[in-house]
């Protein structure tokens, strides 16, 4: 009996074992038009070489903080608060964004992922992708020291003594071919520039509504999601024909964005249970940019006790 029951507790913890050494997912970010840029997870630089693909591999948190900084100045920054990396069940997935431009030729990042697959850690990689393993440091690009080689040739003077009719003459002969060749030569050696275990500082803080150096709250006094973009949302859950879909659909689009309570508010609108409503209006509040006034949500509520209960919640958080 000891023995089923020791056997029973080594599979119970291999499984989980298993199920947590898996939940990692990545992230790859490219550019459309091939602008080259530096991709900043949670105020750290990935790439210390502006690139044009970047795939980040270990991600083990649900979303992140990113911010994409072009090599070329003349473009604007794109900022996200919450990337997401796992899907509405939770699993951690295999996320890809990309960066395009709007009518006005100005960069952005998609709203929606472009691709969201199940994460393989056997994944072939493309050659084309710059890719960087989150916590492993960046080597950054390398130096080369460029040697010089200098060749002197000496030719030796050689001394005869030679006797003519008596008489001894020294006499001083110097011979090409009995020439001596010195040549001194210095290796050529690539190095790396090492990277500084405070890289990535200069990132950790933003600047929100012209306050600058302020640290990053969450979504708390953010930009909320642009007008064009939340409308493409809302036709997109629009678009499900079930309200369980509908539901999964937005919390997959809050959870990559920051959302107003007014916005929220439009969304929970989309849904024709109230279950449902309640269960967004719960899951956006941790995504919502002025949250004092969340109590705008309570209007897409027929039933009192939903509105005790989001009030609760949110008492509670």
């Amino acid at each position: 009996m000891k023995s089923k029951i020791f056997i029973s507790i080594s599979v119970l913890l291999f499984i989980c074992s298993m199920a947590s050494a898996q939940a990692i997912g990545a992230l790859t970010i490219f550019s459309e038009n091939g602008e080259k840029f530096y991709l900043v997870l949670d105020g750290l630089r990935q790439n210390n070489v502006a690139q044009t693909n970047v795939r980040v591999d270990g991600l083990n948190k649900p979303t992140y903080t990113a911010k994409i900084i072009f090599e070329d100045k003349a473009l604007p920054e794109i900022s996200r608060n919450y990337l997401a990396i796992e899907d509405v069940n939770h699993a951690m997935m295999d996320v890809t964004y990309k960066i395009k431009h709007d009518k006005n030729g100005m960069p952005k990042l998609g709203m929606m992922p472009t691709s969201f697959i199940p994460y393989q850690q056997a994944a072939p990689q493309q050659t084309d992708v710059y890719v960087v393993h989150y916590g492993t440091p960046d080597p950054g690009p390398a130096t080369t020291t460029v040697s010089q080689t200098t060749t002197t040739t000496v030719v030796p003077a050689n001394n005869a003594n030679v006797n003519v009719n008596g008489m001894n003459m020294n006499v001083t002969i110097s011979d090409p071919n009995a020439a001596t060749v010195q040549t001194t030569t210095t290796r050529t050696t690539t190095t790396s520039v090492p990277v500084e275990e405070s890289r990535g500082e200069e990132y950790r803080k933003e600047e929100h509504h012209g306050e600058e150096h302020r640290e990053h709250r969450g979504c708390r006094d953010a930009y909320n999601m642009q007008q064009g973009d939340f409308a493409s949302a809302i036709n997109t859950i629009k678009g499900q024909s079930f309200d369980e879909t509908k539901l999964s659909t937005a919390k997959q689009i809050v959870g990559a964005n920051c959302l107003s309570a007014g916005q929220i508010t439009e969304v929970c609108k989309q849904f024709s249970f109230e279950d449902n409503k309640l269960a967004f209006a719960k899951f956006a509040y941790d995504h919502c940019t002025d949250p004092q006034n969340y109590f705008k949500v309570n209007n897409v509520f027929t039933f009192s006790s939903n509105t005790d209960e989001l009030n609760k919640y949110i008492q509670s958080k």
